[in-house]
């Protein structure tokens, strides 16, 4: 085994120049012969980093100056109740547009504090596509709109925005977030756990637009507060400091690599290479209409339970990490975020066929 590629869909691998770098730093932060780890969150040093990662994130993104970047925690889980709570106003509701797993989790968990309506968007024929995305007519009458671009259990994402006219566009981008070029001013709020593109898990981003803030209902407990966090630097109480460290360094990493276009035309590139595969593949298939197959995670099948068992146990024997598939599908699933160097999509390939020739 030369050389180890971890396609977990999350907690996923990071950048190596990244970890390099925190490894060097790890005892040894700012020349404070201490650990980031160790120091004051409201520390002058500390409160650099702050600032640095806000304004590398921004410059990332573009975000308009209107709109605020707020680092939390609770994972993307935690925001499908902040949202409701600091959402929902005058209308009393809000729309939610579901096309799997998560989506359909995040509906779920907002009816507990608001009256929610569900569309499924996603059509189930031979393949999953994603159909109607035009709710014009209709999205007015709500608070907001939620999906989810980026499906990461099925391999589904949306690449057309929702049409909700003038209503309130949310999107968790978890999963697919600095992995290609978005127009920020499009969403009302941006929520996405860091665990895929963003850094380690413990540490959870939102981007929201400045007018949305400001409208929780009252019993909203403060840590889930976006006034409050916004007031308090995203610090009401003390953050995962070492995780947000993390993000600064991978926020540094991106521009230097030449920021999202680049990501974007790597991330591109890995994902046709693994999907031109499995269209000419007689033993495994993806069941993803092409429109609607996901850059950042890939599923396939070959079929039978049996052999996608062994097809992940000789893969990791192989130095090939975490392809099998989420326990809802089945499957195999080769998440192929950012930090995902195209070699180890190549060596996922070279594994594939071999093992095409000795089962198929």
């Amino acid at each position: 085994m030369s050389q180890v590629f971890n396609f977990s869909a999350g907690p996923a691998m990071m950048p190596k120049a990244v970890l390099e770098q925190a490894q060097q730093e790890f005892v040894n932060w700012q020349d404070q012969q201490t650990s980031v780890m160790e120091v004051s969150h409201r520390g002058k040093l500390f409160m650099q980093l702050v600032g640095e990662s806000v304004a590398d994130f921004r410059e990332l993104y573009r975000i308009p100056a209107n709109y605020q970047i707020l680092f939390l925690q609770g994972g993307a889980r935690g925001q499908f109740a902040a949202i409701p709570m600091n959402l929902i106003g005058e209308k009393g509701k809000a729309l939610y547009l579901t096309g799997g797993h998560w989506s359909a989790t995040a509906a779920k968990e907002a009816r507990l504090f608001a009256e929610i309506d569900e569309i499924n968007i996603l059509e189930q024929s031979d393949e999953s596509r994603v159909g109607k995305l035009d709710f014009s007519e209709i999205a007015d009458q709500y608070d907001y709109v939620h999906y989810c671009p980026n499906e990461t259990i099925s391999g589904v994402e949306i690449f057309d925005l929702p049409n909700v006219g003038n209503a309130v566009l949310v999107a968790d981008m978890s999963s697919n977030i600095l992995s290609r070029e978005i127009d920020v001013s499009k969403f009302g709020l941006i929520y996405a756990g860091a665990q895929k593109n963003l850094g380690p898990a413990g540490i959870t981003i939102v981007i929201v637009r400045e007018d949305l803030i400001g409208h929780a209902r009252k019993e909203t407990p403060s840590i889930w507060n976006y006034e409050v966090q916004s007031k308090s630097d995203s610090m009401i109480n003390t953050p995962p400091t070492f995780a947000w460290y993390l993000c600064s360094l991978v926020f540094k990493h991106l521009l230097a690599q030449g920021g999202i276009q680049a990501m974007e035309r790597r991330n591109r590139e890995k994902a046709a290479l693994l999907y031109d595969y499995l269209d000419q593949s007689k033993l495994y298939r993806n069941t993803v209409a092409k429109q609607n197959r996901s850059l950042m995670n890939v599923t396939f099948t070959t079929g039978d339970e049996g052999l996608n068992a062994k097809f992940v146990a000789e893969a990791l024997e192989n130095g090939l990490q975490a392809l099998k598939g989420h326990k809802v599908l089945g499957g195999m699933r080769a998440s192929i975020y950012n930090a995902m160097p195209i070699d180890g999509v190549q060596a996922l390939i070279a594994f594939m066929q071999k093992f095409e020739r000795e089962n198929g």
